[in-house]
């Protein structure tokens, strides 16, 4: 990703940018497109969404322009000044030229009429804040007053005003700053970084939805672990995602030391990365260790253990999706991914037993894909020789998973016998005796003790189902509950 040599005209060769030129020479209006368009445009990446400045009433224009396109889907934002119109599938922004000012307690701003120039100044960064018109006189003439193009070739990352200007009028561009790096792969000028340190407590003003979306987009670049880093290294993670930060560190008792858990972590999402463009697994890969910090424990004779962890952090996802206003439907996918990551390496350690891949692949149901993707990531030791037997372990636990869901068709597996089958065949009202024998039903079909069919389930459970309810009611522990050693590959 190279950019051109300095140019004064780029080639607009969108067919709706010109339409909307058109507009603008019948109206007399100035009208340029701006920022993300445009760099990426000059870096030879993929363009999307468009962002549109004129020298005037940018909402005025707007309504224009859909009314020509014979558009009713015009959406205007009165306290930022601004309209979003989807247009062929792209999303359309349109604003005025202006200067902004923000209070020191909100992000909604001032905003006055200002120049092209003025516009480009109060954009986040350099790489940003070129424009390319649409008037048809100068269709295509580049405007760079902060040299963003420079900016680009020397892949640096700088602000158009002093950096802390920039971030006081809307420290959301501290956040901005750590995905563009991630997503350009681009350094971060130091004053920058400076500027994010001193004012990262800033971002407690800006909406928890607007934080999240950046950390997201962060996530979806191809190298995550260059935002994150950053993120640390300024004390912007410590404010916006706080566990994920405390996992970094490394303690040391006798001869014994344990790996940086944060840096670990980072290897791990980039392996993940390059295997599935899945946010959510890339989600849980960040948040896989996430409780060993709480469950960092030393054993005289053994070393430092983490017993748990899989649990514990299981346990902590909810709160942090709350917190962080994600979207709580994938809640129950990070939280199983987590839980369960290290489980078919513990396979390798008891045993595959068939009834074993069984409660596993029942347990992962359709995402236990996903699983394996994140175990061949979680394996970053230095030693090779142990890389290559784990790499081995998990193969051999795949191809046994493999044949043994080709055999009983575990995976997607509900239960024969519903509830209430089970209330009706055993004369019981709604109770939790009831899933407890339709637990014992499970647990006889994933141990090979029945077939996975419908009539020896009824059967089987006809002959468990007095001794049951008359002894007490004791339900199997999960593994996860009796503490699991920690796994080699981390």
């Amino acid at each position: 990703m190279e950019v051109k040599q300095h140019t004064d005209h780029i080639e607009l060769e969108e067919t709706l940018l010109k339409r909307i030129g058109q507009i603008a020479d019948r109206d007399a209006v100035r009208a340029f497109v701006v920022g993300g368009y445009v760099r990426d445009l000059l870096l030879g990446r993929h363009v999307t969404d468009i962002d549109i400045v004129v020298v005037g009433d940018g909402v005025a224009f707007a309504r224009k322009v859909a009314e020509v396109f014979g558009r009713a889907n015009l959406v205007v934002y009165e306290t930022f000044g601004t309209a979003m119109l989807t247009l062929n599938e792209a999303k359309v922004e349109f604003v005025g030229a202006r200067k902004e000012s923000y209070s020191k307690e909100s992000r909604k701003p001032a905003v006055a009429t200002g120049t092209l120039e003025d516009d480009l100044s109060r954009r986040d960064f350099t790489v940003n804040a070129i424009a390319a018109s649409l008037n048809a006189d100068t269709y295509g003439h580049v405007e760079d007053p902060f040299d963003g193009q420079g900016d680009m070739r020397k892949r640096m990352l700088r602000t158009p005003l002093e950096p802390t200007a920039t971030f006081d009028d809307d420290p959301l561009r501290i956040m901005r700053a750590m995905r563009f790096a991630a997503q350009l792969e681009f350094e971060v000028d130091p004053a920058v970084l400076g500027a994010a340190r001193e004012m990262a407590n800033r971002l407690s003003i800006v909406s928890q939805e607007r934080v999240s979306e950046e950390f997201l987009k962060t996530l979806k670049s191809r190298k995550p672990s260059i935002g994150l880093q950053l993120m640390f290294d300024t004390g912007v993670l410590r404010v916006v995602f706080p566990e994920v930060a405390q996992m970094a560190g490394v303690d040391q008792r006798k001869d014994h030391h344990h790996k940086d858990v944060f840096r670990h972590t980072l290897q791990v999402l980039d392996k993940v990365c390059q295997a599935t463009d899945n946010v959510w697994l890339r989600l849980a890969a960040l948040l896989h260790d996430v409780a060993k910090p709480r469950t960092k424990a030393f054993v005289e004779g053994t070393g430092w253990t983490f017993h748990g962890h899989e649990e514990v952090g299981a346990r902590m996802i909810k709160p942090m999706f709350k917190r962080m206003r994600l979207p709580m439907e994938h809640v129950n996918y990070v939280e199983k991914i987590v839980r369960l990551h290290l489980r078919p390496m513990a396979l390798v350690d008891e045993g595959v037993s068939d009834s074993a891949v069984r409660r596993l692949l029942y347990e992962a149901g359709e995402d236990i894909d996903d699983l394996m993707r994140l175990c061949r990531a979680d394996i970053t030791s230095k030693n090779v020789r142990l890389v290559e037997q784990v790499r081995k372990n998990y193969e051999y636990v795949a191809s046994r998973m493999e044949e043994i869901e080709k055999k009983d068709k575990i995976r997607n597996w509900q239960p024969p016998l519903r509830g209430e089958e089970i209330m009706e065949i055993c004369g019981l009202p709604q109770s939790p005796m009831v899933g407890i024998l339709k637990d014992k039903v499970t647990d006889a079909i994933l141990d090979g003790l029945i077939p996975n069919e419908h009539d020896a389930a009824k059967a089987f459970l006809l002959s468990i189902k007095d001794e049951v309810i008359k002894g007490p009611a004791i339900k199997r522990p999960r593994r996860s509950d009796l503490g699991v050693l920690d796994d080699p590959t981390s």
